[in-house]
Protein backbone atom coordinates (compact mmCIF):
# COMPACT_ATOMS: atom_id res chain seq x y z
CA UNK A 1 0.00 0.00 0.00
CA UNK A 2 2.84 2.50 0.56
CA UNK A 3 4.65 1.64 -2.34
CA UNK A 4 4.44 2.65 -6.05
CA UNK A 5 5.26 -1.22 -7.25
CA UNK A 6 1.81 -2.32 -6.11
CA UNK A 7 0.37 -1.75 -9.04
CA UNK A 8 2.15 -5.81 -9.56
CA UNK A 9 1.04 -7.46 -6.85
CA UNK A 10 -2.89 -5.63 -7.98
CA UNK A 11 -2.13 -7.23 -11.40
CA UNK A 12 -1.65 -10.54 -10.55
CA UNK A 13 -4.78 -10.32 -7.83
CA UNK A 14 -7.16 -9.67 -11.02
CA UNK A 15 -5.56 -11.82 -12.96
CA UNK A 16 -6.02 -14.61 -10.24
CA UNK A 17 -9.62 -13.56 -10.07
CA UNK A 18 -10.58 -13.56 -13.28
CA UNK A 19 -8.96 -16.87 -13.59
CA UNK A 20 -11.89 -18.03 -11.15
CA UNK A 21 -14.92 -16.73 -13.58
CA UNK A 22 -12.83 -18.46 -16.18
CA UNK A 23 -11.64 -22.00 -15.80
CA UNK A 24 -13.15 -22.78 -12.10
CA UNK A 25 -16.68 -24.63 -11.11
CA UNK A 26 -19.51 -23.10 -10.12
CA UNK A 27 -20.70 -21.87 -7.80
CA UNK A 28 -18.31 -19.10 -7.82
CA UNK A 29 -16.78 -18.71 -4.36
CA UNK A 30 -16.78 -14.64 -5.83
CA UNK A 31 -18.67 -13.55 -8.91
CA UNK A 32 -16.64 -10.66 -10.12
CA UNK A 33 -17.32 -10.47 -14.24
CA UNK A 34 -15.32 -7.00 -14.36
CA UNK A 35 -11.90 -9.16 -13.35
CA UNK A 36 -11.70 -10.52 -17.11
CA UNK A 37 -9.61 -8.40 -18.80
CA UNK A 38 -9.10 -5.44 -16.67
CA UNK A 39 -4.91 -6.31 -16.87
CA UNK A 40 -3.11 -7.93 -20.16
CA UNK A 41 -2.86 -11.10 -18.08
CA UNK A 42 -6.25 -11.50 -17.16
CA UNK A 43 -7.50 -12.15 -20.81
CA UNK A 44 -9.60 -15.30 -21.24
CA UNK A 45 -6.91 -16.40 -24.07
CA UNK A 46 -3.66 -15.29 -21.88
CA UNK A 47 -5.38 -17.50 -18.92
CA UNK A 48 -6.43 -20.82 -20.82
CA UNK A 49 -2.36 -20.41 -22.08
CA UNK A 50 -1.46 -20.64 -18.61
CA UNK A 51 -4.31 -23.24 -17.56
CA UNK A 52 -1.73 -25.63 -16.33
CA UNK A 53 -0.13 -23.42 -14.48
CA UNK A 54 -3.33 -22.58 -12.67
CA UNK A 55 -4.39 -25.81 -12.14
CA UNK A 56 -1.14 -26.18 -9.84
CA UNK A 57 -0.86 -26.09 -6.31
CA UNK A 58 0.69 -22.65 -5.79
CA UNK A 59 -1.77 -21.02 -8.00
CA UNK A 60 -4.75 -22.55 -6.89
CA UNK A 61 -3.78 -22.06 -3.39
CA UNK A 62 -3.51 -18.25 -3.90
CA UNK A 63 -6.08 -18.16 -6.03
CA UNK A 64 -8.17 -19.69 -3.53
CA UNK A 65 -7.35 -16.97 -0.82
CA UNK A 66 -8.33 -14.44 -3.19
CA UNK A 67 -12.02 -14.85 -3.71
CA UNK A 68 -12.25 -16.29 -0.13
CA UNK A 69 -11.07 -12.81 1.10
CA UNK A 70 -12.83 -10.64 -0.86
CA UNK A 71 -16.21 -12.58 -0.50
CA UNK A 72 -15.95 -13.11 3.35
CA UNK A 73 -15.37 -9.14 3.39
CA UNK A 74 -18.09 -8.70 0.92
CA UNK A 75 -20.77 -10.96 3.11
CA UNK A 76 -19.52 -8.94 6.08
CA UNK A 77 -19.92 -5.84 4.56
CA UNK A 78 -23.53 -6.64 3.45
CA UNK A 79 -24.65 -7.25 7.18
CA UNK A 80 -22.73 -3.97 8.78
CA UNK A 81 -25.00 -2.43 6.64
CA UNK A 82 -27.74 -3.47 7.85
CA UNK A 83 -26.91 -2.16 11.11
CA UNK A 84 -26.78 0.76 9.60
CA UNK A 85 -23.00 1.58 8.46
CA UNK A 86 -22.75 3.67 5.56
CA UNK A 87 -19.08 3.83 5.13
CA UNK A 88 -16.36 1.65 3.38
CA UNK A 89 -12.85 2.34 3.31
CA UNK A 90 -11.20 0.00 1.40
CA UNK A 91 -7.51 0.34 2.16
CA UNK A 92 -5.00 -1.24 -0.42
CA UNK A 93 -7.42 -1.54 -2.91
CA UNK A 94 -5.40 -2.09 -5.71
CA UNK A 95 -8.02 -3.41 -8.87
CA UNK A 96 -10.45 -4.58 -6.32
CA UNK A 97 -13.78 -3.99 -8.22
CA UNK A 98 -16.72 -4.02 -5.55
CA UNK A 99 -17.35 -0.12 -6.11
CA UNK A 100 -17.90 -1.36 -10.06
CA UNK A 101 -19.97 -4.32 -9.38
CA UNK A 102 -21.80 -2.75 -6.48
CA UNK A 103 -24.83 -4.95 -5.20
CA UNK A 104 -27.90 -3.01 -4.54
CA UNK A 105 -27.28 -2.83 -0.49
CA UNK A 106 -23.81 -1.10 -1.45
CA UNK A 107 -25.32 2.18 -3.16
CA UNK A 108 -26.26 3.11 0.84
CA UNK A 109 -22.59 3.62 1.08
CA UNK A 110 -19.91 6.27 0.62
CA UNK A 111 -17.19 4.08 -0.81
CA UNK A 112 -13.67 5.48 -0.23
CA UNK A 113 -10.13 3.82 -2.40
CA UNK A 114 -7.11 4.30 -0.24
CA UNK A 115 -3.86 3.37 -2.18
CA UNK A 116 -0.39 4.73 -3.50
CA UNK A 117 -1.29 7.94 -6.19
CA UNK A 118 0.61 6.05 -8.16
CA UNK A 119 -0.92 2.33 -8.24
CA UNK A 120 -4.93 4.64 -8.20
CA UNK A 121 -3.80 6.37 -11.17
CA UNK A 122 -2.84 3.00 -13.25
CA UNK A 123 -5.98 1.74 -11.75
CA UNK A 124 -8.18 4.59 -13.47
CA UNK A 125 -5.90 3.89 -16.61
CA UNK A 126 -7.11 0.36 -16.59
CA UNK A 127 -10.37 0.92 -15.84
CA UNK A 128 -11.09 3.65 -18.91
CA UNK A 129 -9.35 1.32 -21.03
CA UNK A 130 -11.93 -1.04 -20.39
CA UNK A 131 -14.64 0.77 -20.56
CA UNK A 132 -15.64 0.62 -16.66
CA UNK A 133 -18.10 3.85 -15.09
CA UNK A 134 -17.01 4.99 -12.31
CA UNK A 135 -19.52 5.22 -9.82
CA UNK A 136 -20.99 8.49 -7.75
CA UNK A 137 -20.48 7.04 -4.54
CA UNK A 138 -17.05 6.20 -4.79
CA UNK A 139 -14.18 8.49 -3.14
CA UNK A 140 -10.47 8.51 -4.06
CA UNK A 141 -8.10 8.71 -1.37
CA UNK A 142 -4.69 8.59 -3.24
CA UNK A 143 -1.61 8.72 0.04
CA UNK A 144 1.41 9.65 -0.10
CA UNK A 145 2.41 8.16 3.47
CA UNK A 146 5.83 9.70 3.31
CA UNK A 147 4.10 13.23 3.09
CA UNK A 148 0.61 12.29 4.82
CA UNK A 149 -0.90 9.94 7.29
CA UNK A 150 -3.84 7.81 6.70
CA UNK A 151 -6.16 9.38 8.83
CA UNK A 152 -5.50 13.02 7.12
CA UNK A 153 -5.92 11.36 3.46
CA UNK A 154 -8.96 9.68 4.74
CA UNK A 155 -10.59 13.25 5.96
CA UNK A 156 -9.77 15.12 2.38
CA UNK A 157 -11.21 12.06 0.62
CA UNK A 158 -14.52 13.30 2.67
CA UNK A 159 -14.14 10.67 5.60
CA UNK A 160 -17.39 11.48 7.99
CA UNK A 161 -15.38 11.03 11.59
CA UNK A 162 -18.44 11.34 13.31
CA UNK A 163 -19.77 8.03 12.19
CA UNK A 164 -18.90 4.06 12.52
CA UNK A 165 -17.34 2.67 9.28
CA UNK A 166 -16.21 -0.63 7.55
CA UNK A 167 -12.59 -1.16 6.32
CA UNK A 168 -11.34 -3.63 4.58
CA UNK A 169 -7.30 -4.51 4.36
CA UNK A 170 -6.80 -7.92 2.30
CA UNK A 171 -3.33 -9.28 0.85
CA UNK A 172 -1.38 -6.15 2.39
CA UNK A 173 -0.34 -7.03 6.45
CA UNK A 174 2.49 -9.24 5.50
CA UNK A 175 4.32 -6.56 3.82
CA UNK A 176 4.25 -4.15 7.10
CA UNK A 177 6.32 -3.73 10.49
CA UNK A 178 4.26 -4.37 13.42
CA UNK A 179 4.66 -0.53 14.03
CA UNK A 180 3.01 0.55 11.03
CA UNK A 181 0.39 -2.21 10.99
CA UNK A 182 -0.81 -0.32 14.59
CA UNK A 183 -0.58 2.67 13.46
CA UNK A 184 -3.65 1.83 10.36
CA UNK A 185 -5.46 -0.71 13.35
CA UNK A 186 -5.20 2.44 15.69
CA UNK A 187 -6.92 4.54 12.59
CA UNK A 188 -9.98 2.48 12.73
CA UNK A 189 -10.39 2.36 16.09
CA UNK A 190 -10.71 6.18 16.24
CA UNK A 191 -13.56 6.13 14.40
CA UNK A 192 -16.81 5.22 16.34
CA UNK A 193 -18.41 1.99 17.46
CA UNK A 194 -19.81 -0.30 15.80
CA UNK A 195 -16.35 0.35 13.33
CA UNK A 196 -15.12 -3.03 11.89
CA UNK A 197 -12.17 -3.89 9.54
CA UNK A 198 -11.76 -7.16 7.89
CA UNK A 199 -8.17 -8.05 6.90
CA UNK A 200 -6.22 -11.21 6.07
CA UNK A 201 -2.51 -12.34 7.21
CA UNK A 202 -0.21 -14.83 6.29
CA UNK A 203 0.70 -17.71 8.46
CA UNK A 204 4.48 -18.35 9.84
CA UNK A 205 6.28 -21.08 7.71
CA UNK A 206 6.46 -22.94 10.61
CA UNK A 207 2.76 -23.75 10.98
CA UNK A 208 2.29 -24.90 7.93
CA UNK A 209 2.99 -27.70 5.98
CA UNK A 210 3.32 -29.44 2.38
CA UNK A 211 1.66 -27.44 -0.61
CA UNK A 212 0.57 -24.68 1.67
CA UNK A 213 3.94 -24.45 2.57
CA UNK A 214 5.41 -24.30 -1.07
CA UNK A 215 2.90 -22.15 -1.83
CA UNK A 216 3.78 -19.57 0.86
CA UNK A 217 7.25 -19.78 0.83
CA UNK A 218 6.73 -19.29 -3.65
CA UNK A 219 4.85 -16.32 -2.70
CA UNK A 220 7.04 -14.36 -0.48
CA UNK A 221 10.10 -15.01 -2.96
CA UNK A 222 8.50 -13.96 -5.58
CA UNK A 223 7.26 -10.66 -3.76
CA UNK A 224 10.60 -10.37 -2.49
CA UNK A 225 12.61 -10.50 -5.58
CA UNK A 226 10.40 -7.72 -6.90
CA UNK A 227 11.23 -5.50 -3.50
CA UNK A 228 7.83 -5.67 -1.99
CA UNK A 229 9.31 -8.74 0.49
CA UNK A 230 7.20 -9.87 3.18
CA UNK A 231 7.63 -8.06 7.11
CA UNK A 232 5.32 -9.74 9.35
CA UNK A 233 3.36 -12.57 9.69
CA UNK A 234 1.08 -13.64 12.66
CA UNK A 235 -0.84 -17.17 14.78
CA UNK A 236 -4.07 -16.42 14.57
CA UNK A 237 -4.60 -16.29 18.44
CA UNK A 238 -1.69 -13.95 18.51
CA UNK A 239 -3.35 -11.45 16.21
CA UNK A 240 -6.87 -11.48 17.81
CA UNK A 241 -5.17 -10.83 21.07
CA UNK A 242 -3.26 -7.40 19.69
CA UNK A 243 -6.58 -6.65 18.37
CA UNK A 244 -8.56 -6.78 21.39
CA UNK A 245 -5.33 -5.15 23.30
CA UNK A 246 -5.96 -2.46 20.64
CA UNK A 247 -9.05 -1.89 21.32
CA UNK A 248 -11.50 -3.86 19.40
CA UNK A 249 -14.19 -5.31 21.52
CA UNK A 250 -15.32 -8.34 19.32
CA UNK A 251 -12.97 -9.97 17.42
CA UNK A 252 -14.02 -13.42 14.74
CA UNK A 253 -11.45 -15.61 13.47
CA UNK A 254 -12.73 -17.20 10.05
CA UNK A 255 -10.83 -20.69 10.50
CA UNK A 256 -10.01 -22.48 7.15
CA UNK A 257 -12.50 -25.08 8.43
CA UNK A 258 -15.40 -22.98 8.53
CA UNK A 259 -14.51 -21.23 5.43
CA UNK A 260 -14.43 -24.40 3.86
CA UNK A 261 -18.28 -25.07 5.20
CA UNK A 262 -19.35 -21.33 4.37
CA UNK A 263 -17.86 -21.25 0.65
CA UNK A 264 -15.84 -24.77 -0.66
CA UNK A 265 -18.47 -27.59 -0.14
CA UNK A 266 -18.95 -29.92 -2.41
CA UNK A 267 -16.92 -28.06 -4.88
CA UNK A 268 -15.21 -30.47 -8.31
CA UNK A 269 -12.56 -27.85 -8.62
CA UNK A 270 -10.56 -28.77 -6.10
CA UNK A 271 -10.86 -25.38 -4.43
CA UNK A 272 -10.62 -25.37 -0.66
CA UNK A 273 -10.16 -22.22 2.28
CA UNK A 274 -6.29 -21.91 2.92
CA UNK A 275 -4.21 -22.67 5.59
CA UNK A 276 -1.24 -20.03 4.81
CA UNK A 277 -3.72 -17.07 4.45
CA UNK A 278 -6.39 -16.53 7.08
CA UNK A 279 -8.89 -13.40 7.84
CA UNK A 280 -10.05 -12.11 10.75
CA UNK A 281 -12.91 -9.57 11.23
CA UNK A 282 -13.05 -7.24 14.21
CA UNK A 283 -15.61 -4.53 15.60
CA UNK A 284 -14.98 -1.95 18.21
Amino acid sequence: MDTGQASQTAALTATLRAAHQLIDGAPKVLTDPLAVGLVDDATPGRIELRRAAFDAPTLRILRSAVVLRSRFTEDELALAVERGIRQYIILGAGLDTFPYRQPPFARQLQIFEVDHPATQAWKRERLTAAGITVPANLHWAPIHFERATLAEGLLTAGLDRERPAFFSWLGVTQYLTLPAIDATLRVVTSLPAPTTIVLSFMLPDEDLAGEELEAARSVAQTAAATGEPWRTRFRPQELCTRLAGLGFSSVFHLTPGEANVRYFTERQDRLRAPDAAQLVSATT
